[in-house]
């Protein structure tokens, strides 16, 4: 099966834990989502990201990679539940882009047994999460 639907980011607190050298940088991220569409419901994240390039005046200049997992709470495709995606993108140009996995086991209520795989881009013109899926 395959869903689509857009998000908003909710929060986004982030911390850096090292400075490699000027403008190179290790931080985490807590982050907050909210998903409309055929995914509908929250999403916590954690991310870690590796600055390639960080520009403090304008983030959106910025080159970075990043790594993360989100518990998903809500519905999907009218069935309600959770599950855990591990995330695996880069940020350049002002662009997101990430491949997604759903945990196998890791999937609550009416999504028990979920798994599969998923994609999302994200720039300032909105964000778009698509989801392939077995359940």
């Amino acid at each position: 099966m395959k869903a689509q639907g857009t998000y908003k980011v909710k929060k986004w607190e982030e911390n850096q834990y090292a400075e490699i050298s000027s403008g190179m940088k290790m931080a985490k991220a807590a982050v907050e989502y909210s998903f409309e569409g055929e995914i509908e419901g929250n999403g916590l994240m954690e991310y870690l990201l590796f600055y390639k390039f960080y520009d403090s005046n304008d983030p959106h200049k910025s080159s970075a990679v990043y790594t993360g997992l989100m518990r998903f709470e809500g519905k999907l495709q009218g069935k309600a539940g959770s599950f855990v995606i591990s995330d695996q993108g880069k940020f350049e140009n002002g662009l997101a882009d990430s491949s997604l996995q759903i945990i196998s086991g890791s999937g609550t209520g009416e999504l028990r047994g979920i798994a599969g795989t998923g994609k999302y881009s994200a720039d300032t013109n909105g964000a778009i999460t698509e989801l392939e899926y077995d359940l």
